[in-house]
């Protein structure tokens, strides 16, 4: 029995549990170098694993046990702790843009940026949930971020940048919760409790193709028994994952089928052949029998080819439709004859790009034994699994959320987002959900006004006060209330841009400055109208007569005259810019109508002695000046009385009047009789009908003479038919 316990010893015991066989690895890393204590090798007697699945949980954990007895003998060790890798079938991956646009002048934060990716991995999360059509469990095992970017160009840190429209780009990863059940539950049959969990296409990226050169376009295609494992670098970052349930297995069975032999034993002559010129075998018949390499490469080269032509179209697939730069292989099955070479020929690059990874990428490894262990592409994914310990440390744990236990897989950084995350928490309800959104249209164009924000999710870790941000650790109890939403987007007019363009007019002689004419919904509105979703805003260039008035604080009654530019308008009379605008009551702009009108009486006497000293004799008109000269020196006073020079009064009675007369005429159907002039015109009527123009009864005063509209100084005459009233 060890006498050595595993922890006091500081090294991580790594297991790939393969289709086919159980690799087991002890070691440790010392500055920067991963040194290997020992390995140990068990093939499963029976096919208790298909495809990478594990179908008999106990065979499985059986041999595992085998391996860490094996192990525990060389290193005098107890190991209690193992390291562990899912395999690429059952992976499933989602790559996808998350967009989110910030306000003018908002500057990014390291908090920002979480919130975006997320917001991605949340976005991943429901696409992938959308697409799946199982009825399993899966668990978010992990993301990568692939590019950032800010208004459209790509960005390398967002974190300080102001604000725009910024997105994310990144890949996530899920992982069924049957295969990892399956995985943990082998190891605990052995004794062990799994340390670590990562995905073999990571493990082998580990080892095969350093941090260093991932800058390159490249794919990794890990080809074990049951499955090939894709997995695809560029920019720096894994930027895709891949599987196709055909391996090692498949090549196996065209072997067996040729040469009548057990499934075990065709493994054993592929073994054979592939460093060796022949294998020598019994079949089924019990005839021993010899199987030159060539032969068995010519029985199986339509499988060789038919896997690269697949693993070829996955990786264009997952590259973008074009090739890679170059391919490493690793895994017993890429060790097939003509493998590699069929797969330069189908991307359609040099053979020489295409290559098996073996003892060529463990410079930074040291073996501190001679087991008798071949270093060849085989061990890639075994060294790659107790690497991955150092650099990701992930592992299932169980938290308490809202109540409920959850299973989270474990990266060695968990925060409360991610439990809740997995727990199916609304992303939306952890962080300030904003009010609704107004939406509406001004002058036919969207806009949006955007709601307030309201108050994050109130969260508690284990009893004490927490963000999203707070780390969590197994067996954390956590309780989250969900964040509220603020007020929803409001607007009035007035807060248009456009209707803030003010103007000019001139209201009752005053220079005033005026907004624009707004109506929604085809209704005329005041700047204070608060806008509603849905609403159709046109901002004119004007405003109306009703607008200005109450701008002005006018109220607008039925006596009021508006008149525009000096023209007669109404409430609804568009005002444009320098327009000259005057509010009046009804009265003042009759008065002022008439002001300019002659006195009638005077006027009517003025016609009729002009017209009588028209008719005078000449003699009387006529007087001799000193200088013998004729002149006018009759010429009428101001009361319309002519008067001769040097005459007295009693003379002129002689000439004033002389000619006057009644005239009878008929107003509004009424017989109406004016009396004391020699000549009548239009305005004479007033004198005679109960009509008082200064207290106005309508909004204008509808004049006609014997069915015309007549001027006022206009003569009327016997008879004539006369009409007036208010309007």
């Amino acid at each position: 029995m060890a006498s050595l316990e595993q922890q006091d010893q500081k090294v991580v015991y790594g297991l790939d549990i393969g289709t086919r066989s159980v690799v087991g690895t002890v070691g440790y890393m010392n500055d920067g170098k991963f040194n290997v204590i020992a390995q140990a090798v068990e093939k499963h007697e029976t096919r208790a694993m298909l495809d990478g699945q594990i179908h008999d949980i106990g065979k499985v954990g059986a041999t595992i046990r085998k391996v860490t007895d094996r192990l525990e003998q060389q290193t005098d060790i107890h190991l209690t702790d193992v390291c562990i890798a899912a395999a690429g079938r059952v992976l499933r991956t989602v790559r996808t843009t998350y967009e989110y646009e910030y306000p003018d002048g908002h500057e990014i934060t390291d908090e920002d940026i979480y919130n975006l990716d997320s917001g991605a991995v949340e976005k991943a999360y429901q696409e992938f949930l959308s697409q799946n059509t199982l009825d399993i469990k899966f668990y978010l095992v992990g993301y990568s971020v692939m590019h950032y970017y800010l208004n459209g160009y790509q960005i390398a840190n967002l974190e300080g940048h102001n604000a725009g429209k910024v997105s994310v780009e990144l890949i996530a990863t899920f992982l069924p919760d049957d295969c990892v059940d399956g995985l943990y539950k082998a190891c605990e049959r052995a004794d062990l409790k799994v340390a670590n969990l990562t995905l073999e296409p990571i493990a082998a990226m580990m080892v095969a193709i350093p941090d260093r050169f991932r800058m390159l376009n490249l794919a990794l295609v890990d080809v074990g028994a049951g499955t090939s494992d894709i997995c695809i670098t560029d920019d720096g970052t894994i930027t895709a994952y891949g599987m196709l349930p055909i391996a090692g297995d498949d090549v196996t069975e065209i072997i067996a089928q040729h040469c009548l032999v057990d499934f075990n034993t065709a493994d054993e002559i592929k073994i054979t052949t592939s460093h060796a010129e022949k294998a020598e075998y019994t079949d089924i018949m019990g005839l021993t029998k010899v199987i030159t390499a060539k032969e068995v490469a010519k029985i199986v080269k339509p499988k060789v080819d038919e896997m690269a032509q697949r693993a070829t179209a996955e990786i264009k697939k997952l590259n973008g439709d074009k090739p890679v730069s170059a391919v490493f292989v690793v895994g017993g099955g890429g060790c097939v004859p003509g493998y590699t070479k069929a797969i330069a020929k189908e991307m359609d690059i040099p053979e020489e790009r295409v290559a098996l990874r073996g003892e060529e990428v463990m410079k930074d490894i040291t073996f501190l034994n001679n087991d008798g262990i071949e270093r060849d592409s085989l061990l890639v994914t075994p060294l790659g699994i107790c690497i991955s310990y150092y650099q990701e440390a992930n592992n299932f744990i169980f938290v308490s959320f809202n109540g409920v236990q959850t299973k989270i897989y474990d990266n060695g950084k968990l925060q409360i987002v991610d439990a809740a995350m997995q727990a199916a928490f609304p992303n939306e309800d952890l962080f300030p959900k904003r009010g609704a959104e107004l939406r509406y249209t001004v002058n036919g164009k969207e806009r949006a006004s955007r709601g307030e924000p309201g108050e994050a999710a109130v969260i508690q870790l284990n009893g004490k006060p927490a963000d999203i941000h707070s780390k969590i650790h197994a067996n954390d109890i956590i309780e989250v209330k969900p964040s509220t939403a603020g007020a929803p987007g409001k607007a009035t007019v007035e807060t248009i841009p456009e209707f803030k363009t003010k103007f000019n007019v001139v209201v009752n002689g005053k220079n005033v400055e005026a907004s624009k004419y707004a109506t929604v919904n085809g209704q005329a509105q005041s700047g204070y109208y608060d806008i509603k979703a849905g609403d159709e805003v046109k901002i004119l260039d004007y405003n109306t007569a009703a607008q200005i008035a109450e701008l002005m604080d006018i109220k607008i009654t039925e006596d009021t005259v508006i008149i525009v530019n000096n023209e007669r308008g109404d409430a609804n009379t568009p005002v444009y810019e320098n327009f000259k605008i005057d509010f009046k009551d009804q009265e003042d702009v009759i008065m002022d109508y008439y002001k300019d009108f002659p006195n009638a009486d005077a006027e009517a006497i003025r016609q009729s002695n002009q017209a009588t000293f028209d008719n005078m004799d000449m003699e009387k008109r006529l007087t001799q000046d000193r200088n013998g000269q004729l002149s006018f020196e009759d010429l009428p006073d101001d009361d319309g009385t002519y008067v001769k020079s040097g005459a007295s009064s009693a003379d002129a009675s002689e000439v004033k009047n002389i000619l006057a007369h009644d005239l009878h005429v008929v107003v509004n159907n009424d017989a109406i009789t004016l009396h004391g002039k020699s000549d009548y015109i239009f305005v004479d009527i007033f004198d005679a009908i109960d009509f008082d123009l200064s207290k106005p009864n309508g909004r204008a005063i509808v004049t006609t003479l014997n069915g015309a509209t007549p001027d006022y100084m206009q003569p009327i005459h016997e008879g004539d038919k006369i009409e007036v009233y208010w309007k």
